[in-house]
């Protein structure tokens, strides 16, 4: 672990490109930290393929797969138009999260389901939810300036905004107001007035029969005035002038900040700086994710586990470590009991984070789900097994296998007192079934405080 807080606030070292020596190694628990920040963390092979090729090698896996993920996405969205319901496209992008061969691009995807909040309960199709999550995928990496011109038409978020009827002589405020206010800008950064100018500016889109419609009738062809802009502005001209406003970079940097780094204190300016100037110059968002993921900051003691694990980071983790698949209805029911509904946030502003996902009921829903997984039973059945994944790998006696699932789930960061205690009891109980005792092993394990941080 890169031990350098006191140099955290300097933007010169914070951004550089981390580079292992002897006094900051490379090693498994920096490769786990990695791939739980850019993906829903690592199985294994993937844990010991990082630590092998190192760290600039696996952040550049991690932004470029390679080719495989082409032919996953023609299986997946081949899959994915048979899904009826929220509820059924919620379990598919669960199962996809899970299985995906490109763990950035989902992760990032569920960043802008959180950043450009959009309630499938809004729309009475469940088609309008699926080319919304389509949407924020394809561009969940590339451009923000394409990603918002592309939104701003987006029947389900103008629909989910009640933003789908703009006139001419009644101009609808409900898409300006969050695309200032949280898309962009931010709180403090804009007027009243400039909100109810923008809406002018949209006015003649209306989202009917479910269906993007333009009706010059309905558009205001007069003088706007915007943010210091006057002209005769329409909806793209206000995406152009929000993304000139410094705001905007500043805005997006914190949140990805926040997303990657650290939740638990807010950066200087000076800090977030190089990053807001980059984004500004082409809105590139796999520029900035890939500087973060390189730099000195991201791989020091001030971003280790500065993170609570979302209810689907922690559900998904669990799975994708022990290498099986379990019904992904049944896992979005539970998830969503823990808070995190996927197609349903809650608000315009997406999902609280941090302290809110682990308050004392949440905590022990989480311990339930986790039980539930492992335990072999309804209703998830024994789809995953900690004593076969173990051995899969090598490890033939349940005391190798006790410190192989430590280091899978927790690379051994934990109190030497409680890891002394947990082989103590694998020891104690595997002589009469190794595969339970290896079981309540794993659930100890993804039960500590420690793996409930990301």
């Amino acid at each position: 672990m890169i031990e350098d807080k006191d140099r955290k606030a300097d933007p010169n070292w914070a951004w550089a490109v981390y580079e292992p020596d002897a006094r900051r190694p490379w090693t498994g628990t920096l490769a786990a930290h990695l791939y739980r920040r850019a993906g829903f963390g690592a199985n294994w092979q993937q844990l010991q393929q990082a630590v092998a090729e190192g760290p600039q090698a696996t952040v550049s896996h991690l932004l470029a797969p390679g080719s495989d993920v082409e032919a996953f996405d023609r299986t997946y969205d081949g899959y994915e138009g048979g899904v009826g319901s929220v509820n059924g496209l919620r379990a598919w992008w669960l199962r996809r999260m899970i299985e995906t061969p490109h763990p950035l691009q989902e992760k990032m995807t569920l960043f802008w389901h959180g950043h450009f909040a959009t309630n499938g309960a809004a729309l009475k199709q469940t088609r309008l939810m699926r080319e919304h999550l389509q949407l924020l995928r394809r561009h969940a990496l590339g451009s923000f300036a394409f990603l918002l011109q592309a939104l701003a038409r987006d029947p389900a978020l103008l629909l989910w905004l009640g933003a789908d009827a703009n006139r001419k002589a009644a101009p609808n405020e409900n898409f300006a107001r969050p695309l200032m206010e949280t898309f962009t800008l931010g709180p403090g950064h804009f007027s009243d007035d400039d909100v109810r100018e923008a809406a002018r500016a949209f006015a003649g889109w209306f989202v009917l029969r479910d269906r993007l419609r333009y009706l010059p009738r309905e558009h205001d062809a007069g003088t706007k005035h915007i943010l210091g802009q006057a002209g005769e502005f329409t909806g793209e001209d206000v995406i152009r002038i929000v993304l000139e406003q410094p705001a905007t970079p500043r805005t997006l940097v914190r949140k990805l900040y926040r997303w990657f780094i650290c939740e638990t204190d807010e950066p200087g300016e000076d800090l977030t700086a190089p990053l807001a100037e980059s984004l500004a110059a082409d809105y590139s968002i796999s520029a900035v994710v890939e500087t973060i993921l390189r730099s000195n900051l991201f791989f020091s003691s001030y971003a280790y586990r500065q993170r609570v694990k979302s209810p689907v980071e922690f559900a998904v983790g669990v799975i994708h470590a022990l290498e099986g698949m379990v019904s992904t209805t049944q896992l979005g029911r539970d998830v969503a009991g823990l808070g995190q509904d996927l197609g349903h946030p809650p608000t315009v502003k997406g999902w609280p984070d941090g302290r809110y996902w682990i308050d004392s009921i949440m905590l022990t829903r989480r311990h339930n789900l986790a039980w539930a997984l492992l335990q072999g039973g309804d209703p998830y059945g024994d789809k995953l097994d900690s004593w076969k994944v173990a051995q899969r790998h090598g490890y033939a006696d349940a005391e190798s296998a006790a410190q192989f699932l430590l280091e899978l789930f927790l690379q051994d960061d934990l109190d030497p007192d409680v890891r002394e205690m947990l082989r103590r009891n694998v020891r104690e109980d595997a002589h009469t079934d190794s595969a339970a005792a290896l079981d309540r092993l794993t659930y100890a394990a993804v039960t500590l405080p420690e793996y409930h941080l990301a």
